[in-house]
Formats: C-alpha cells, structure tokens, sequence
C-alpha cells in the first residue's frame, strides 16, 4: 500500500511559479513510477507529467512541456512537480499516483491517489 499526500497548491497570478509535492508513505517507494493528473472543472482527467522508478524517464503532455518540470527524491519518498509561467488553463485540481507499471498516461493503470491541491491561475 502506498499512501499519498499532496501539498503546495495555491492562488497565483499568470506567469507565477508554483511548486507541487507528493509525500508518500510505504517502504517500496522506489517501486512506483509516479506522475501528476489534473482536472479541470467540466474536464477529464488529464495526464501532466510521469516520472519513472527510477528518475531516469520523464513524460510530460505537450502543453506544459518547458514549463514544468517532474522530479523525485526517493530518500524523501517525495516527488515534485515545478510549475513556471502559469497560465489560466492551468488551473485545476492536481493529483499524484503511483502505479507498479511503467509511466502511462492512462489514470486506470495507476493504483494509488491523492485528494489533490488545488491550482488557480488568475488572469
């Protein structure tokens, strides 16, 4: 079982910086692949960015690609995700998962959620 607990979310204006994390708890941590879903209000859930077990692969859909940026510390049993020029179109409520197969963008092949944080970009 792997818990996880999402922080860092806020009320910020375009272009602003925001930075995202995910605490986990579990001993198998470094196990999971990792990876941030957002929704926004009337939307799907969408797949932002994923990371590998091992940090060594990162996935990011194409409109946060050169602003985000998807990271982990596995001696932290943490994974951020940095978020720089903002946009509107950001605003939702982010998610982290954590799934045993590989980085997918699909939400059904992850295992474990956050309640999420909620980001709100202000135009």
């Amino acid at each position: 079982q792997v818990q996880l607990v999402e922080a860092g979310g806020g009320l910020v204006q375009t272009g602003d910086s925001l930075r995202l994390s995910c605490a986990a708890s579990g001993r198998t941590f470094e196990s999971y692949a990792m990876a941030w879903f957002r929704r926004a209000p009337g939307k799907e859930r969408e797949f932002v960015a994923g990371i590998s077990w091992s940090g060594g692969r990162t996935r990011y859909v194409d409109s946060v690609k050169g602003r985000f940026t998807i990271s982990r510390g596995n001696a932290k049993n943490t994974m951020y995700l940095q978020m720089n020029s903002l946009k509107p179109e950001d605003t939702a409520v982010y998610y982290c998962a954590a799934t045993m197969s590989g980085v997918y963008v699909v939400p059904v092949t992850y295992d474990f959620w956050g309640q999420g944080t909620q980001v709100t970009v202000s135009s």
